[in-house]
């Protein structure tokens, strides 16, 4: 996020309100599909619990189907790459002292310039290898240009302590919606030291978070760098991790125990799985890979000037 947006970000998350929301478990029981948003298929298959309350972690990669469904920005990403990028995956909870995790989502992020993707994998229990539920193309931190940042590496935790907030879909003064289409999510992680993408670059805070972009006029050119530091995803992958809950383990722990949290809409169907943790990588890739192909020339062409001014 660009610093001339954080007194923005700050009022909107000292904002945070309250509303009257249903408990995950009530909202889990909902089976029809939204017939005002039919990209969601609110499926209880993914979210089921037996009588005890306890959910069958083999069900969490049934989880597969509901993105197949939902997400329609996706990447068919070859075996040996799912595996390379769990291990690294791996490899980064290790280093950061939780490579015991297991039980729930993780979203994994490829800010190499020749990927620009996200991952999204679970595993049951420690022992196993972490399995890819699917993958999408994302643009993250574009340098060369005065406030934009390079995308940070690390763990990052999505914590009600960053509070989220929700898209009004307003057009900023070159015509662009930054954060997409009213009602996007937000995924605010809060301030991070990011890398400055301009002059003699250097360390500095910013505000990292992972949002829709502008529909029309930027999610088509998502798979390459172009935004100012956050991560822009598609809309229908924000809706499909806002619908199931996917980084919601603490929102969620908030609400069982007996707040209300305007940001989480009450028809939502929350995973029994849901996570945390946002891992951003540097694949050291020298070439782009096929399975995650770049926008053509055409798309390129028509994106507006000014259009990378937006988060």
């Amino acid at each position: 996020m660009s610093s001339s947006g954080l007194a923005r970000v700050i009022a909107l998350t000292a904002a945070f309100a309250v509303s009257s929301v249903m408990p995950s478990a009530h909202a889990a029981a909902g089976t029809q599909q939204d017939p005002a948003n039919p990209a969601v298929d609110a499926s209880a298959a993914v979210a089921t619990r037996d009588a005890a309350g306890n959910a069958d972690p083999r069900h969490a990669l049934l989880m597969r189907d509901a993105f197949a469904r939902t997400v329609t920005r996706r990447l068919k990403v070859p075996a040996a790459d799912q595996r390379a990028y769990g291990e690294r995956r791996q490899q980064t909870f290790a280093q950061n002292n939780l490579g015991d995790l297991s039980g729930e989502y993780v979203v994994l992020v490829d800010r190499n310039e020749n990927v620009q993707a996200l991952f999204i994998y679970f595993r049951a229990v420690p022992s196993d290898a972490w399995q890819m539920i699917g993958a999408s193309p994302v643009a993250t931190g574009r340098p060369g240009q005065f406030d934009h940042f390079i995308t940070p590496l690390g763990v990052f935790e999505h914590t009600p302590d960053n509070m989220d907030f929700r898209a009004e879909g307003t057009m900023n003064q070159n015509g662009i919606r930054g954060y997409g289409k009213h009602d996007m999510r937000i995924f605010d992680l809060g301030w991070a030291q990011g890398e400055r993408g301009w002059g003699k670059g250097g360390m500095s805070q910013m505000r990292f978070q992972m949002h829709a972009t502008d529909p029309d006029k930027l999610e088509p050119i998502l798979g390459i760098r172009h935004s100012k530091g956050c991560v822009r995803i598609p809309a229908s992958l924000n809706v499909f991790l806002d619908h199931y809950g996917m980084l919601d383990r603490e929102y969620e722990a908030l609400v069982a125990s007996g707040r209300s949290l305007w940001v989480l809409h009450s028809d939502r169907v929350a995973t029994p799985w849901a996570g945390r943790y946002i891992v951003v990588v540097d694949s050291q890739r020298k070439a782009r890979p096929v399975w995650s192909p770049a926008p053509g020339s055409k798309v390129r062409a028509k994106v507006p000037a000014n259009a990378d001014t937006a988060d």
